[in-house]
């Protein structure tokens, strides 16, 4: 989802030319294959959009991946770049580094100030080293290496696996397909309370590009829209966009993950950047896509 939109932004550049290999060509988690790859090609920028992720459940029951995976990944392609004399690299990290329970809005300061939530702390881990690398190359080797923290995404070529989706693709697939069978009941995870910042993917294409150009921090960067939903509000907006008629019940045995988690983007809103897709047109765009693919 967020190297597909990355790629779309570059695209419109022509003095850009955009390299990005499928997994078939460029296994990441190949250390071998990925310094070899990278020390051909030799790029000016490489940007880190890639990472295995999922919702709460699958984040859950598969802690080993989701830390692990992650790792070797992100090392891989630093270690490579490194090599291959790359200056410029942006790390995209995840909202969910900072603590469980932090103030909000959550500033960059705010990280390993408490304890992570627990249903996610594996990938958490994983992106807090990732940060911390591109800071000890830049500390060692004086790269202009950044990174970038972007709260809860969606948008096209998104993940719409019930089991391994995050939020909203997984509340437009359900959705969809209680309307298409006429299923008078729709069940959800948690309680609905918790509050969560969402932007568009391809807002967070347009602000990579811009600190791939404007920014040179040592401290990583917040990227967020600047608003927050309840998970109830966010399934009533996606019910409406769907059209679905029926009804919706909240089975709180299943775990909410943090209560609320909005990001402070003070930092890149001073530079000039902002979003400009709201959640409602969004969630249309991103259904209109959704409809295109099943």
């Amino acid at each position: 989802m967020v190297g597909s939109a990355i790629q779309g932004i570059y695209a419109k550049d022509e003095n850009v030319e955009v390299i990005a290999p499928p997994r078939k060509e460029v296994d990441l988690l190949n250390r071998e294959n990925v310094f070899s790859f990278l020390n051909d090609v030799k790029p000016d920028l490489v940007i880190d959009a890639a990472a295995r992720v999922g919702g709460i459940i699958d984040n859950k029951l598969n802690p080993v991946d989701f830390l692990s995976f992650n790792l070797q990944i992100q090392t891989n392609l630093m270690d490579a770049a490194a090599t291959a004399g790359v200056k410029s690299f942006v790390f995209l990290g995840s909202s969910c580094i900072y603590p469980k329970l932090a103030p909000q809005p959550l500033k960059e300061s705010y990280l390993m100030t408490g304890p992570l939530e627990e249903t996610n702390s594996a990938y958490a881990v994983a992106k807090i080293a990732g940060l911390r690398l591109i800071q000890a190359y830049r500390e060692q080797f004086g790269f202009n290496w950044i990174s970038a923290m972007p709260t809860n995404l969606y948008g096209p070529n998104d993940n719409f696996d019930f089991k391994s989706s995050h939020v909203i693709p997984g509340l437009i697939a359900k959705f969809h397909r209680a309307k298409i069978e006429i299923t008078p009941l729709v069940e959800l995870w948690g309680t609905g309370k918790p509050l969560r910042e969402f932007l568009h993917v391809d807002d967070l294409a347009s602000a990579i590009k811009f600190i791939a150009e404007k920014y040179d921090g040592y401290d990583f960067i917040n990227i967020g829209s600047g608003e927050e939903v309840s998970i109830r509000q966010l399934a009533s907006l996606v019910k409406k966009v769907v059209g679905y008629q029926g009804e919706i019940t909240w089975n709180a045995g299943y775990p909410d993950g943090t209560p609320r988690k909005l990001l402070d983007s003070t930092k890149i809103l001073n530079l000039g950047w902002k979003p400009k897709i709201s959640l409602e047109d969004g969630l249309q765009s991103t259904y209109e896509w959704y409809l295109t693919k099943i």
